[in-house]
């Protein structure tokens, strides 16, 4: 499965950006989905994920009531909204595929990884 996220951007605090992940090869419908992101000097940590079907959810604490992740099967690709953005939302996000088809936030259960889609939001 090769994966490819989209949707970055530059903007203001306040502000949504809708990223989009998309997988091209093969399907990964009956896959768990998560976004992970990466800050500058900082480890990456879980942000969000969603399994299979999209009937369980899984969020951070620091993100949960401001991002929601989706998915649409029939095209393969799955959401992540982002609103009320805050400047420590700045990263590059990541998306990827688990081996089953939970959502988890361990990203030892995803094996794989899409190239990374930057998000700054400026104060």
């Amino acid at each position: 499965v090769q994966l490819q996220a989209s949707g970055g951007g530059l903007v203001q605090a306040g502000a949504s950006l809708r990223l989009s992940c998309t997988a091209s090869r093969r399907t990964f419908s009956n896959n768990g989905v998560g976004w992970f992101r990466q800050a500058p000097g900082k480890e990456r940590e879980f942000v969000a994920a969603i399994s299979w079907n999209g009937d369980f959810t899984a969020y951070a604490d620091s993100v949960k009531g401001r991002f929601t992740i989706s998915r649409d099967r029939a095209k393969n690709t799955v959401y992540l909204q982002m609103n009320s953005l805050k400047p420590e939302d700045t990263a590059v996000y990541y998306c990827a595929a688990a081996r089953g088809s939970t959502a988890n936030s361990d990203s030892r259960f995803y094996n794989y990884w899409g190239q990374g889609t930057l998000v700054t939001v400026s104060s």
